[in-house]
């Protein structure tokens, strides 16, 4: 996991996510790898990109309500990589994930934050001398918890300067839907405290929610 400081060297966020998917090829015997942002709202998984040997490609075009899918929906639902394949994958996935004949399994690997899941990469192309056991998993599922806390930790928000750091950090748990008493566990503070750092925050920002 060692290659995984090259993130601390790209620029923009773009590149971030591009990285991401760059080391996670490098790392794996993978030959495909779709990136995709999660909404515990609907339990919606949004496409991002898509890379393997020819290149990057945009897959914002991919929506889905991740029930439908069982495989990604444990994964997230775990928070631990999962890998299914033969009759199972069909039952688990959606054409859409079938790029070509020879697709037959995927891999799912989480990427969490302390217990917030944010995104997910997908993989359906394996290298001829995969393996995909369960230490690979667990390997992919550090990967994907890696992945999460340097996201997490690069994801500013210096147009907010009035917000203080505990503000802003109730701020993000709140867009990534954890409950108050799930924030308060996480942040060791009470539930009355969580309150009290949503509502002076609302009133710096002037939402009205």
């Amino acid at each position: 996991m060692e290659k995984i400081v090259q993130l601390e060297e790209t620029a923009s966020h773009e590149e971030k996510l591009y990285k991401i998917l760059e080391l996670y090829m490098s790392i794996y015997p993978v030959r495909n790898s779709y990136l995709f942002r999660f909404s515990p709202l609907g339990y919606l998984g949004e496409g991002i990109i898509m890379l393997n040997s020819t290149g990057i490609v945009y897959i914002n075009d991919i929506r889905d309500n991740i029930r439908t899918l069982p495989v990604i929906y444990s994964a997230i639902l775990e928070r631990r990589a999962k890998y299914c394949s033969g009759i199972e994958f069909l039952k688990q996935t959606s054409s859409k994930y079938i790029l070509t004949s020879n697709v037959n399994s995927m891999a799912v690997t989480p990427i969490c934050f302390d217990k917030v899941v944010i995104g997910y990469i997908c993989t359906t192309e394996f290298s001829d001398t995969a393996v995909i056991d369960e230490v690979t998993l667990s390997s992919l599922t550090d990967y994907g918890r890696i992945v999460g806390k340097y996201m997490e930790k690069t994801n500013t928000l210096d147009e907010t300067p009035n917000l203080s750091k505990r503000e802003l950090e109730v701020m993000r748990k709140i867009s990534w839907g954890e409950s108050m008493k799930e924030m308060a566990a996480a942040m060791d503070i009470s539930e009355l405290t969580v309150k009290q750092y949503v509502k002076s925050a609302i009133k710096k920002l002037g939402a009205h929610n």
